[in-house]
């Protein structure tokens, strides 16, 4: 009886986030940002400037401010080349999935997730996100189909006036 009532609570929670339009993913506000641009700004070394970088990409693509996830997307695809480390560009991979995300384009976050899932198949962060990014799209694609419908039953409508007139 508790795992019917668990499931049945699950099922509830998805369909008000599926509603509402809630995802997990955590959002960043302008002092966090700030924050870590000092730390850029004041990094030493190479290799602390780098972790400093990765803390501030982290925290564009969670802002709310588009301009900012814009720039964490940019700041991640100019880093991507140049990373040879699997776990390193797991991480880049994930973030600039989110990235997409925030502004937009599920396809693309879709794609990059599917690439930093074949490195590291089991990581909950990218699993989770995906069925983010596939629940947003079959949101999406439902929302389409009421439009659709919607406007469908409009044009018919008009139809059936302008007819009914004539006669």
């Amino acid at each position: 009886m508790a795992k019917l009532e668990a499931k049945l609570g699950m099922m509830i929670d998805s369909i008000g986030n599926f509603f509402s339009g809630k995802d997990q993913l955590p959002w960043c506000d302008p002092d966090i940002v700030a924050a870590c641009e000092r730390e850029v700004a004041d990094a030493g070394s190479d290799e602390f400037m780098k972790e400093c970088l990765l803390r501030l990409s982290w925290a564009l693509v969670h802002s709310r401010r588009p301009e900012d996830v814009q720039r964490g997307i940019a700041m991640l695809e100019a880093s991507l080349p140049g990373t040879t480390d699997p776990l390193l560009q797991r991480e880049r991979l994930y973030l600039l999935a989110v990235g997409y995300y925030r502004s937009g384009d599920y396809s693309r976050s879709r794609d990059l997730v599917d690439r930093c899932l074949l490195i590291a198949p089991d990581w909950r962060q990218a699993v989770t996100l995906k069925k983010i990014i596939e629940d947003r799209i079959t949101k999406d694609g439902v929302i389409g189909l009421g439009i659709a419908a919607t406007a469908a039953g409009l044009v018919a409508g008009g139809i059936a006036a302008a007819v009914s007139r004539k006669k």
